[in-house]
C-alpha cells in the first residue's frame, strides 16, 4: 500500500534554536506518530509506507529529525544522545497538540520509543515497535551470529579491517553489501522511498549514537538496555519483525517477554522492512490492531 503522496499539512517546529520540518496526512484524533530509523535519516521511507492510514481514519504525522532530511543540519556532537532525542519527540507532540499518539518506531525509532514510552507513558495509546530491540547488548551478540553464517575466512577478513581502520576497503564493504541484502531488504530492487532517505543519510548522528555500519556498533548506544523498565509500559503493543531481519526475532521475543500487554507478529519472507519486502501481510496485521485500539 505504499506510495507517494503529498503532506496535507508541512510544519516547522522549534527545537532549541534549531528548526525541525513535519510531515503531517489525514485528520482526527487517532493519530499515528512515526518515529523512523537510523539515526541520520530522512523520514521518507517510512512516511510513504505509512502515509496510506490517512485513508483509514487516521492521521499521519512524522518529521524528519534533527539533522536529517528538510530539518537542521547542525554539528555539534553533544546534540546526538538519545535522551535529547526523546526531547524532541515530546516537545513535536506538544506544539502540533497530537494529545495521545500510537506511537510507531521503525529500528532506531524502536528504541526511541522505548525510551519515550519509559518517560511518557500517559502520552500514549499505544505503542508499535517495528523491526527493533530493546537491549543492545543482546543485538550485538545476535548480529555477530549473523555475520558467523558469512564464514570463518570472511569473518577473519572483517574482523582484521575492523581492528585495522580500514572498514571503507572494497572487501569489507563487499561483505557488509550481502549482510544488508540478507538482513536489511530482500528485494532485489529497493524501492525508491528506501533508497531516497539512504541517498541523504547524516552519517554524524549514525556514527556517534551506533556505528559505523549496521553489523558493527561502537557509538553511545552501545550499552543501551531498557529490558529491566519494560514492566513499566503497559499500553497496548505490538511488536512486528521479519524472520530474516537484522534486529532478529529472538531480539523481538525478548521485548515480548517483558512487555506486559505486547503481542508479536513475525513476517516469514521478510528482513527488517516487511512493509517493503511483504506487504501484504504486514498491513493487514497493522491494520487490525490499530482497528482493536483506536481509542
Amino acid at each position: 500500500m505504499w506510495g507517494e503522496r503529498a503532506p496535507d499539512r508541512t510544519e516547522e517546529v522549534a527545537i532549541g534554536k534549531y528548526r525541525v520540518v513535519t510531515y503531517s496526512f489525514g485528520s482526527g484524533d487517532n493519530v499515528v506518530l512515526l518515529l523512523n530509523g537510523g539515526p541520520g535519516l530522512p523520514c521518507d521511507y517510512l512516511r510513504e509506507a505509512h502515509s496510506f492510514l490517512a485513508d483509514h481514519g487516521f492521521r499521519v504525522v512524522t518529521f524528519d529529525q534533527l539533522g536529517t532530511g528538510k530539518s537542521d543540519r547542525p554539528t555539534d556532537e553533544k546534540l546526538w544522545t538519545i535522551t535529547r532525542y526523546v526531547e524532541e519527540v515530546e516537545t513535536i507532540r506538544t506544539a502540533l497538540k497530537l494529545g495521545k499518539v500510537h506511537l510507531l518506531g521503525h529500528s532506531w525509532g524502536g528504541w526511541l520509543a522505548i525510551e519515550y514510552a519509559v518517560h511518557h507513558s500517559d502520552k500514549l495509546k499505544t505503542l508499535l515497535l517495528e523491526d527493533t530491540v530493546a537491549d543492545m547488548p543482546h543485538l550485538i551478540g545476535e548480529l555477530e551470529r549473523l555475520r558467523g553464517a558469512l564464514g570463518s575466512e570472511t569473518i577473519a577478513m572483517m574482523q582484521r579491517h575492523e581492528a585495522q581502520g580500514t572498514i571503507t576497503h572494497p572487501e569489507y564493504m563487499a561483505a557488509i553489501t550481502l549482510l544488508n541484502y540478507r538482513h536489511v531488504c530482500r528485494l532485489e530492487e529497493w524501492p525508491a522511498p528506501v533508497k531516497r532517505s539512504l541517498d541523504d543519510w547524516n552519517m554524524g548522528p549514525y556514527v556517534a549514537m551506533q556505528g559505523p555500519n549496521e553489523f558493527l556498533y561502537t557509538g553511545n548506544l552501545k550499552d543501551w538496555n531498557r529490558v529491566p523498565d519494560l514492566h513499566k509500559i503497559t499500553v497496548p503493543t505490538l511488536i512486528t519483525c521479519g524472520q530474516h531481519d537484522e534486529l532478529t526475532p529472538a531480539c523481538a521475543l525478548r521485548m515480548k517477554q517483558h512487555l506486559p500487554n505486547a503481542e508479536l507478529k513475525v513476517f516469514p519472507n521478510s528482513s527488517h522492512m516487511p512493509f517493503y519486502e511483504e506487504p501484504h501481510a504486514y498491513y493487514p496485521a497493522l491494520l487490525d490492531f490499530l482497528g482493536r485500539h483506536r481509542g
